[in-house]
């Protein structure tokens, strides 16, 4: 009788491209071993169980391991350094892989350094009249739930590095992607300072937990 294994992580991504691999076959991938008495698939598909999701799982700290069986300092570290060499793929990413943003990369990159924060974080993409990358930086730091931006300090910065255009983006650390109406009024404020020195705001966008909001998509700019 002919019976067909199901292939490995590592053979199925060989095969059929990383993008074949399910979210515990790719974390599989990563921890290479499981438990005594449990293999590293089921050890997984537990971990994803426990935190709900790859986002959870990444984003918990080591007091949240606590009574999770078969995941130690060792592993714990591995699950870490996942995390952040996957924010560090996304920042030099933006810089270096492509010179003309999308929609998608811009996504992409300001939730992996702005997801995770614990407080208000505003940064700036500053972007050339081609739109392609100058810099990204995180310009002001704030609260859990307030940050205190200072457009003056925007337009500074575009003109140092010769920018023709930005983008804004914050996180909020509750969750929720929701702009409110300060978000909105100081959204205003910056368009209206950038004007001046004929510097175009192309979006603001507000990072939660998993999701996000452009002003661009909602016509607010």
């Amino acid at each position: 009788m002919d019976v067909t294994l199901p292939l490995l992580p590592r053979e199925k991504m060989l095969h059929f491209g990383i993008t074949s691999l399910t979210d515990s076959e790719l974390l599989a991938l990563f921890l290479r071993t499981g438990t005594p008495g449990k293999s590293v698939f089921t050890l997984a598909e537990e971990l994803l169980a426990h935190f709900g999701s790859l986002y959870g799982l990444l984003n918990a700290e080591l007091v949240e391991f606590k009574h999770v069986e078969g995941i130690g300092v060792a592993k714990y570290a591995q699950l870490k350094g996942i995390a952040e060499l996957s924010r560090r793929y996304h920042s030099v990413r933006m810089l270096e892989d492509n010179p003309l943003i999308s929609p998608e990369m811009t996504r992409d990159f300001l939730q992996s350094q702005l997801s995770d924060a614990e407080r208000e974080i505003f940064m700036v993409i500053f972007l050339d009249n081609q739109n392609r990358v100058l810099k990204h930086c995180p310009l002001f730091s704030g609260t859990l739930g307030h940050v205190e931006v200072h457009p003056r300090e925007i337009v500074r910065e575009a003109i140092k590095v010769n920018a023709a255009a930005v983008i804004l983006a914050h996180n909020h650390p509750s969750g929720c992607a929701k702009p409110s109406q300060a978000d909105k009024e100081i959204t205003e404020r910056i368009i209206k300072c950038c004007q001046f020195m004929d510097i175009r705001v192309l979006d603001h966008l507000v990072i939660g937990r998993g999701e996000y909001v452009s002003f661009a998509e909602h016509g607010w700019i």
